[in-house]
């Protein structure tokens, strides 16, 4: 299987048992098989029928700031699209971008062409594609108010195209994720606006980031999805679990939502404390706390 990738790739883009904590936020996770990183839209489709005709399983990744990876790590290909597939481009009010760039890049794209409408964005730690495919939002904004066309790839590596309303966006869910599909470029529509406003609200929302987020340790940002009605850190600081801690992971005294890795938590760590969680604001409550975070790998 290496060596057919490395027909598709090149050696230099393939690494064998790499581990995971390399890859992700919480700086967890055991190695995943085979990691490959694709140069181009030709290559990810290659790398996607091959590892179809193979019977390979495949995880698809960005910059890994929504995942934990088990301990045990991850069978068959990582395929990580951070690496290469970044660029954008600019045209009035309109901002073309292929989906491995970093949110905070793109946010500050707008603001150097005078585009106003992504501000809400420039905090989040993540890639176009993983923020189109699940409508990340923060702040009040969320990506379905900007995205208006996505190129993306399916599971047999074919492109197809969403406009507008077949983005099909929900929250933080689309008809992308729904289906599996690879992010590969979108097109925003912004508005023009004033530099030194979009720039003060940039850094409004840095500053309440920095006060009410530990962006000084290990996370994956909000663990949890918001229930209908409520809060999610409220639920989970009235639970009376603020610093509750399982090992190396701890609820965050900063945050309630946050989970963190205070220096040596394991994947098994973190994921305890998330069941946890759950059961004791089910009980408390009787609501049900989802994961906005995946648990990807060998279980």
């Amino acid at each position: 299987m290496v060596s057919l990738l490395e027909g598709i790739v090149g050696s230099d883009n393939i690494k064998i048992d790499e581990p995971m904590k390399r890859h992700t936020s919480f700086k967890v996770g055991g190695s995943a098989d085979i990691l490959v990183t694709p140069v181009s839209i030709f290559q990810l489709s290659e790398i996607l029928k091959l590892c179809k005709r193979e019977n390979v399983p495949i995880l698809v990744m960005g910059n890994g700031t929504n995942l934990i990876v088990s301990d045990k790590g991850i069978r068959g290909a990582v395929i990580k699209i951070y690496d290469n597939l970044n660029g954008c481009s600019v045209e009035n009010d309109t901002i073309r971008a292929y989906g491995g760039i970093l949110l905070s890049k793109l946010s500050n794209v707008a603001l150097e062409n005078n585009l106003t409408g992504l501000e809400f964005a420039s905090g989040i730690p993540g890639t176009l594609g993983g923020a189109v495919a699940m409508n990340a939002g923060a702040y009040g904004g969320e990506m379905r108010n900007v995205v208006f066309e996505t190129e993306y790839m399916d599971k047999d590596g074919e492109l197809k195209v969403l406009r507008n309303e077949e983005h099909e966006f929900g929250y933080r869910t689309s008809f992308i994720q729904k289906q599996s599909g690879i992010v590969i470029r979108s097109v925003l529509k912004l508005r023009k606006g004033n530099k030194d406003e979009i720039k003060a609200l940039m850094r409004d929302l840095t500053k309440r980031r920095q006060e009410k987020q530990p962006l000084d340790m290990p996370s994956a940002g909000s663990v949890f999805k918001r229930p209908e009605g409520h809060f999610a850190g409220k639920l989970i600081e009235d639970c009376g679990l603020r610093g509750y801690q399982i090992g190396g992971a701890q609820v965050s005294n900063k945050h309630c939502g946050f989970i963190v890795n205070t220096g040596n938590a394991t994947a098994r760590d973190i994921i305890s404390l998330i069941r946890h969680v759950q059961a004791t604001v089910k009980m408390k409550f009787g609501i049900d706390m989802q994961t906005e975070v995946k648990i990807v790998g060998e279980e």
